[in-house]
């Protein structure tokens, strides 16, 4: 539920009856995993999925059953042990199955939303029945993007798409403009290898791009950007600037060891052109080196399992852990 709050707030403001249906247990394997939420209003507006589309009718009808009643309603969504689908869904596509629970998003879960919404970890207990369900949710990874150009903007955009919460600076204030970046949680006017020295807090869950397109200005950032515990560093930049930066870089001291973290040209070859689809490559090679994957085509890929973790994971911004307490 809390990777939803940004949706379940302005409800809750307006005093709208809505349900959450969260996935509790994952039989063998699903589409998404424990903590997939989909909240359901009494007017049957639909907000996120537990499956991408496999069993988002019956979780619907779940919702508004417990909408209805004022009840807690648990059920399995799926394919039993034997591979017959359950009478109450549709099978997965996967071939596994869910356990849910739909209960009533209530007032009392305000201030973990507001958390959730801010991009701060947070934990949420709901008492159910009897029974403790526990949400809970990391701080959200960080994009630093240095440069408020206009492939700064796009990648901006899907970056907090992708649940990262999003800084940009560049010196210039008529460019770093909230009006530019409002998916941004934080627009910086500031001299960007500054701004990042003022950092206290970069960790492995950190990536900083360096879209400045000014080596007066990239490298000196570059240079504390590959010295800091930030998990991603990239520049973007043609093959001839990024060998005149290297040469530069070292020449400003930065180490060969240092150098080799560097990501750059920055962004996985999609054969894009667009500043949406370069961002959309960025994006793609941050969550590739997070994880640690190729990013070969899924078909090209052998085993029985597509992915090492099943779950919702865009940037750990929206995914949650479920237990019983």
């Amino acid at each position: 539920m809390l990777e939803l709050a940004a949706d379940l707030l302005p409800l809750l403001d307006a005093r709208t009856p809505v349900a959450a249906v969260t996935v509790t247990r994952v039989v063998r394997s699903a589409p998404r995993g424990v903590g997939a939420t989909l909240a359901v209003t009494r007017g049957a507006r639909v907000i996120g999925s537990i499956s991408g589309g496999c069993v988002e009718n019956d979780a619907v009808m779940l919702g508004l059953d417990a909408l209805r009643t004022g009840s807690v309603r648990r059920a399995r969504f799926g394919f039993t042990d034997d591979g017959t689908v359950t009478p109450i869904a549709a099978g997965l596509a996967c071939g596994g199955a869910v356990d849910v629970v739909a209960y009533r998003v209530e007032e009392a879960a305000r201030p973990a939303l507001e958390a959730a919404r801010d991009g701060r970890a947070t934990t949420l207990r709901l008492e159910l029945d009897g029974e403790a369900l526990v949400l809970e949710r990391t701080a959200a990874a960080r994009l630093i993007i240095l440069g408020a150009g206009e492939h700064a903007a796009a990648l901006c955009r899907l970056g907090a798409a992708a649940g990262f919460a999003v800084t940009v600076c560049d010196e210039w204030a008529l460019l770093a403009t909230p009006e530019r970046f409002p998916e941004a949680r934080e627009v910086v006017v500031a001299t960007p290898h500054e701004y990042l020295a003022s950092l206290a807090d970069p960790d492995e869950r950190t990536a900083v791009c360096v879209l400045t397109h000014d080596e007066r200005l990239d490298v000196p950032a570059l240079r504390v950007a590959l010295r800091s515990a930030a998990g991603f560093v990239g520049a973007m930049g043609a093959r001839a600037t990024v060998a005149r930066r290297a040469a530069l870089l070292r020449a400003a001291g930065v180490t060969d060891a240092e150098l080799s973290r560097l990501h750059s040209p920055l962004g996985l070859d999609l054969g894009g052109a667009s500043a949406e689809e370069t961002a959309l490559s960025v994006i793609a090679e941050i969550v590739a080196s997070r994880n640690d994957a190729d990013a070969r085509p899924l078909r090209e890929r052998g085993g029985t399992r597509l992915h090492a973790v099943v779950g919702p994971r865009p940037a750990e911004a929206g995914s949650c852990a479920v237990r019983s307490a």
